[in-house]
C-alpha cells in the first residue's frame, strides 16, 4: 500500500490510502494577504507565529511555508525568497513540532527551506515543465523528500482530464528516473473552479480514482479552489473534502481555521438585538453572546471543513475506535487549550 512519509523531528504524518486524510494548513502564505506581505518585508513575524500555533490547535497535519513576497525595495525574489524562506522555516519549527511542507516557485527558496526543515519535509511542487523538472527533481533526491506534483507543463493547464492525467505519469516516471519511488510523488490533479465548470468535481473525482488505481500515488489539492467565486464557499467545500476522500484523495491543502468574528460585525449584531427590544444578561461577554446567536467565536477555531473531514475519517474506519470524533467535539478543560501544538508552551530553544 502506498505510503508518503513526511517527518518533522519529533513528529510523523503519513498519507496513504488506509490512512487519515491529512491536512496541510495553508496560512503561512503572503500571496493574497497584502497585510501579511507588509509584515514580512517588515520583519514582523507575529502573524506567522500566530497562524503557525492555531493551524496545528485546529488539527493541520503539516504546515505550508510560502515565502513568496515581492518586496517593495527589493522585487527580484531570487535575492529576498531564500533568506527569508529560511527565516520562516526556523522560526515556525521552533513554535510547533508537525512537519513542514516548503513552498515556493523559487529554486533558491526551496533549498532554503530544505537546508533548515529537520526531519523529512513535503517540497511543493514540481510541475511538468521541462526546465522545473530539471530544476526540482535534483532538490528532491538529494534530500531524499517527497514531492507535490502539479498537473500542468509548459502548455498550461487542461481542462481535459485525460491530459492532466498524462501530465501526472510523466511526473511519475521522470521522477524515477531521478530514483525517486512513486509513492513519494503526491500528484495535485488540479481542482477548477464549480462555478465555471460545472464538472468540475466530477472530473477531479474521476482523476483521483484513476491516479490511485494505475500510478499507485497519493494525491493532494487546493481544496478551496472549487467553490472560488460561488457563495456560501464553506458550504460547498463541506461536501467536497468528504467526496474527495470517497475517491481516494489522501490529502488537501487548506485552511483548518474558522477565522474569529471581528468586532465590527459583534456590533452590528449587538445594535440589531437592542433595536429588537431583546435584553441581554448583565456582564455578558462576546464570546457567550456570539455563541448565543450562533456566529461563531472571537477566538480561531477549528473549521467546519475539519468536521467534515473527521466525520469521513470516522465513516471511512480511519479513525480508530472514534477516539480523534470523540476528543475532538468535547469541550475545551478550562486553560487545557493553549499550549497544544506548541513545543514546551513557547519557543524551543536551540542547542
Amino acid at each position: 500500500m502506498t505510503r508518503t512519509v513526511v517527518e518533522s523531528k519529533t513528529k510523523t504524518a503519513v498519507l496513504g490510502f488506509d490512512e487519515p486524510f491529512c491536512v496541510i494548513g495553508e496560512r503561512i502564505n503572503p500571496t493574497g494577504r497584502k497585510k501579511l506581505a507588509a509584515e514580512l518585508e517588515a520583519g514582523d513575524f507575529s502573524t506567522v507565529e500566530k497562524d503557525a500555533v492555531a493551524q496545528v490547535l485546529a488539527g493541520a497535519n503539516i504546515l505550508d511555508i510560502n515565502a513568496g513576497v515581492v518586496y517593495n525595495s527589493n522585487p527580484n525574489p531570487n535575492e529576498t525568497e531564500p533568506p527569508l524562506m529560511a527565516k520562516i522555516v526556523r522560526m515556525v519549527q521552533g513554535l510547533v513540532d508537525v512537519p513542514l511542507c516548503i513552498d515556493s516557485s523559487v529554486p533558491g527558496a526551496l533549498e532554503a527551506g530544505l537546508a533548515e526543515a529537520e526531519g523529512r519535509p513535503l517540497l511543493n511542487s514540481v510541475t511538468g515543465e521541462e526546465d522545473r523538472l530539471e530544476l526540482v527533481l535534483p532538490l528532491v533526491k538529494k534530500y531524499n523528500v517527497p514531492v507535490v506534483a502539479i498537473s500542468n507543463d509548459d502548455t498550461g493547464i487542461s481542462e481535459d482530464p485525460d491530459v492532466r492525467f498524462a501530465v501526472a505519469k510523466k511526473i511519475v516516471e521522470r521522477a524515477a528516473d531521478f530514483g525517486i519511488p512513486a509513492h513519494d510523488v503526491v500528484v495535485d490533479p488540479l481542482v477548477m473552479p464549480i462555478g465555471a465548470m460545472a464538472t468540475a468535481g466530477q472530473q477531479v473525482f474521476a482523476l483521483v480514482r484513476r491516479l490511485r488505481d494505475e500510478l499507485g500515488v497519493n494525491t493532494t489539492c487546493g481544496a478551496s479552489n472549487v467553490s472560488f467565486g460561488l457563495p456560501n464557499r464553506h458550504g460547498i467545500n463541506n461536501a467536497f473534502l468528504p467526496m474527495a476522500m470517497g475517491a481516494g484523495m489522501t490529502s488537501a491543502i487548506m485552511n483548518p481555521v474558522a477565522l474569529p468574528i471581528s468586532q465590527k460585525k459583534i456590533a452590528e449584531k449587538k445594535a440589531e438585538v437592542e433595536a429588537a427590544g431583546i435584553v441581554l444578561p448583565a456582564g455578558m461577554d462576546d464570546e457567550a453572546f456570539v455563541s448565543m446567536f450562533g456566529m461563531g467565536s472571537t477566538k480561531p477555531r477549528a473549521g467546519s471543513e475539519m468536521t467534515a473531514i473527521r466525520a469521513a475519517n470516522l465513516l471511512t474506519n480511519n479513525d480508530p475506535h472514534g477516539s480523534e470524533w470523540i476528543s475532538s467535539n468535547k469541550a475545551p478543560s478550562k486553560g487545557g487549550e493553549e499550549g497544544r501544538g506548541r513545543r514546551g508552551g513557547g519557543r524551543r530553544r536551540r542547542g
